[in-house]
């Protein structure tokens, strides 16, 4: 069931949203070579307690994974894309790290993911996180009241076809507010016209992820972590937004912005 929010809390999400646009951007600062993928979980998790905020990872137990998780953060390495198992891994020059994360503040959550080069950016990297941030654009800029949910999934696969990626949509965006998952699912290619009539007050979670090479994925025996089947380098960038009367609003983004 859709829960349109008000204007209120709608507000309340963007203070989570500037939250973990801060978070992001500290973890993004400290990523350099030589740092361990367990010196960011412990760092997200300092900032996390010291903003009085709740993590929604810690202790979810969904179908697609080997629940619970025990950690507050998903961090993912170069052929690894999604729901990434922090591990004791030291990042090298020219690792493509993934950085996902959803926390609750006040009861409202909010999501947002962003792709980094750590030192040496490879040209065929930077490309690939290009495509996932243009996607991104345009699924917010199709997020419009009156289009359907099928306009942002056809807006997002359309960005991927230009750029010659192609598209899982096993796992996408999704609905959030009072919870990190709630209804409708946005897959990140779809048909234009198609689906949910999008309306005012509506929250989503955008999420473009491509691989370089393929479609398929596989997972690894920690079960949770996600990686190209090919073992390609992949991507992801994510937004919290809300559906206005006119542009959707990003409500992960810094407070300042």
């Amino acid at each position: 069931m859709l829960e349109l929010k008000t204007t209120q809390e709608i507000t309340a999400m963007r203070t989570t949203g500037a939250f973990i646009a801060d978070l992001l951007a500290d973890l993004a600062g400290m990523a350099k070579p030589g740092v361990n993928l367990l010196d960011l979980e412990h760092r997200a998790r300092h900032l996390i307690e010291e903003r009085g905020a709740k993590s929604c990872y810690w202790d979810y137990a969904p179908s697609f994974g080997s629940g619970p998780f025990r950690n507050v953060i998903c961090l993912s390495v170069n052929d690894a894309v999604l729901h990434g198992l922090p591990f004791d891994y030291v990042l090298s020059d020219g690792d493509l790290l993934s950085m996902d994360i959803a926390v609750s503040i006040d009861g409202w959550v909010a999501d947002s993911a962003r792709s980094i080069i750590v030192g040496t950016p490879r040209p065929e990297d930077q490309r690939l996180i290009e495509a996932t941030e243009r996607a991104l654009e345009a699924g917010i800029a199709a997020a419009r009241p009156g289009n359907k949910l099928g306009d942002v999934s056809a807006a997002i696969g359309a960005v991927a076809a230009d750029y010659g990626y192609l598209v899982n949509t096993e796992f996408g965006g999704h609905g959030l507010g009072r919870t990190m998952h709630e209804d409708p699912h946005v897959p990140n290619a779809g048909r234009a016209g198609r689906g949910l009539k999008l309306r005012p007050g509506l929250t989503l979670a955008l999420e473009p992820w491509f691989a370089q090479g393929t479609d398929r994925i596989v997972y690894d025996p920690d079960g949770w972590t996600i990686r190209s089947a090919d073992g390609s380098r992949t991507a992801h960038s994510e937004h919290t937004i809300a559906v206005t009367d006119g542009d959707a609003q990003i409500l992960t983004l810094p407070a300042d912005r």
